[in-house]
């Protein structure tokens, strides 16, 4: 057999998370078809890029470290999206953005937000589910993206929204958001899915059920609801199962993972996963 050639495209990468900082030229080998592509990123002038850390789940967060989240999770968008151009890219040298991945607010326009804050408020209740949660301030991660804090009471557990300001816009976009108690590992943020779409990940509850909506980048009933079984009180443990879905209306949209309330049946926490409908 004989070995794939190997080529080089360089990849320019603007506007790295703060996280990327202090690191040299990064080379990532994608093999498709009978090429192997060697990718590398390359940082525009004044920038450094470091080689991120891979984590198997969620660390708990001190206050200070928490600002650290959105540069996480915005890295984490950004190597997906680049090792998914780079295995279909040619000769030719790409130009490579952050990832465009909203969730929320509606892809139609109909809604913009110029407050953060307003933003995360108005997609926890609207698109989550959330009733009368407690928001917390903006913190930012950076000069066009940051994070805020949501509870649904004063001692109920954090779930983090991301927010960003895409390019060319002054208004706020949610990238999704996370919590301690619900990790999922598929499907990964930024990813085409297809119905049935695969649910994987680890968490815990009450009663160990995680609840599980598709839904599009709208103000729109969702197109499928179910349900996982994970870890409960307090363990985290393993849930795995899939999800049939009807055919969505916008190409971009969302995976909700949450819990409820025991008291009231409202929702307690979510992570919410960007993805793209195939």
């Amino acid at each position: 057999m004989t070995a794939p050639m190997t080529q080089m495209t360089q990849v320019r990468v603007r506007h790295l998370p703060p996280l990327m900082m202090q690191m040299t030229t990064m080379e990532v080998t994608v093999t498709a078809a009978k090429t192997a592509k060697r990718i590398q990123l390359i940082p525009e002038p004044h920038q450094a890029i470091a080689t991120p850390t891979l984590v198997t789940r969620t660390p708990v967060l001190t206050t200070s470290a928490r600002p650290l989240l959105t540069s996480v999770l915005l890295t984490t968008l950004l190597l997906a999206s680049l090792l998914t151009a780079a295995a279909s890219c040619g000769e030719q040298d790409s130009v490579l953005g952050p990832s465009q991945g909203a969730v929320w607010p509606p892809a139609d326009g109909s809604v913009r937000y110029a407050n953060p804050v307003e933003a995360a408020t108005g997609f926890a209740i609207e698109f989550v589910g959330f009733s009368n949660p407690l928001v917390g301030e903006f913190q930012a991660g950076d000069a066009n993206s940051g994070e805020v804090e949501i509870r649904p009471t004063a001692t109920g557990p954090i779930t983090t929204v991301l927010l960003r300001q895409l390019d060319g816009e002054v208004s706020w976009s949610v990238l999704g958001a996370v919590t301690d108690g619900i990790v999922p590992t598929a499907p990964a943020a930024g990813s085409v899915v297809k119905s049935p779409v695969t649910l994987q990940g680890t968490s815990t509850a009450s009663e160990g059920t995680v609840d599980v909506a598709v839904r599009i980048r709208a103000k729109a009933p969702p197109l499928a609801t179910g349900f996982v079984t994970g870890g409960s009180m307090g363990q985290m443990g393993p849930f795995e199962g899939t999800l049939e879905f009807a055919k969505p209306t916008t190409p971009e949209g969302a995976i909700v993972f949450s819990t409820s309330s025991m008291e009231d049946g409202g929702v307690w926490e979510a992570t919410v996963v960007s993805v793209r409908f195939g």
